[in-house]
């Protein structure tokens, strides 16, 4: 199963408006035997799932072939890590101005970050090895290019962050 495979089910869910949302979307026979955690799918597909610059980069990948893993990764992991190729060089845009990206979330986000250093919601890393085999083991930012890019710009701009973030980790 694959992106471009899920374009009816993306077109019922834009249809439908408030009516399809996410509760009906995760349990609808297109996407439920990925068996995917519920913060994934939602991320990954209900959010972007027809989105053309996903279809773009994950296009190729067999969904049904990754397994996803709440992982714990070191700060200094996300340092250089890449993000798909059609949105190649944006976190480090989010990374130019870290505090202005935070104020325009949620203020809990940013008493979270002041607070613990890190993210309230985990981002989407994947095993380059879908993308690329001789990448094996290195990991790239499927979602969350504005929580990695404020990561990096408080690191750089020397403010609390800390040594270890939890990442949703797709793996073979």
């Amino acid at each position: 199963m694959k992106l471009k495979d899920l374009s009816p089910l993306m077109k019922r869910r834009r249809a439908g408006g408030l009516s399809y949302g996410y509760d009906r979307f995760r349990i609808d026979p297109a996407v439920a035997p990925l068996q995917w955690p519920d913060d994934v799918l939602e991320q990954f597909l209900y959010d972007f799932g027809d989105d053309d610059h996903f279809v773009t980069d994950y296009g190729s990948i067999d969904l049904r072939e990754i397994t996803w893993r709440l992982e714990t990764v070191p700060a200094a992991d996300f340092h250089g890590m890449p993000t798909g190729a059609s949105d190649d060089g944006c976190i480090e845009e989010f990374a130019e101005n870290p505090g202005y990206w935070v104020g325009r979330r949620a203020p809990e986000v940013g008493l979270h970050w002041e607070e613990h250093g890190t993210w309230l919601r985990p981002p989407l890393l994947i095993d380059r090895c879908f993308l690329d085999p001789s990448s094996s083991g290195e990991l790239q930012v499927v979602e969350g290019r504005t929580r990695v890019g404020v990561l990096r710009g408080r690191l750089r701009e020397g403010r609390h962050v800390a040594p270890d973030h939890q990442a949703w980790v797709g793996r073979g």
